[in-house]
């Protein structure tokens, strides 16, 4: 069974950097898309970037800013997402999710709960 659990969100002031975590289990990844996504506060959810889980190679929304920063480290089965220069507006709950397409895919069949973010000005 494929399990998503992320960490690391909380309470943070603007210019702060975070890094977020995602811990899989349950499955080989090895052929796996691992993407970030978001859900500001009364908006839709968001894609933030992704991670072909094999190779390293990642792709990111043309609307996000190069402040998100996509990586995994293989032995321990875990993605993350490092969020420099944080902004209000980067308020949102924070969810990674797992699929068996290309990292350009948008269709995940697996997510995890979501672990809030909220940054104060």
């Amino acid at each position: 069974q494929v399990q998503l659990n992320e960490s690391g969100g909380g309470l943070v002031q603007a210019g702060d950097s975070l890094r977020l975590s995602c811990k899989l289990s349950g499955h080989s990844f090895h052929q796996y898309s691992l993407g970030w996504f978001r859900r500001p506060p009364g908006k839709e959810r968001e894609f933030v970037g992704s991670i072909r889980w094999i190779d390293g190679v990642t792709y990111y929304s043309d609307s996000i800013e190069g402040r998100f920063t996509v990586s995994r480290i293989n032995r321990v089965s875990t993605l993350y997402l490092l969020i420099d220069n944080l902004k209000p507006e980067d308020t949102a709950v924070y969810y990674c999710a797992a699929s068996v397409n290309d990292i350009t895919s948008l269709d995940y069949a697996y997510w995890g709960q979501g672990t809030q973010v909220t940054v104060s000005s």
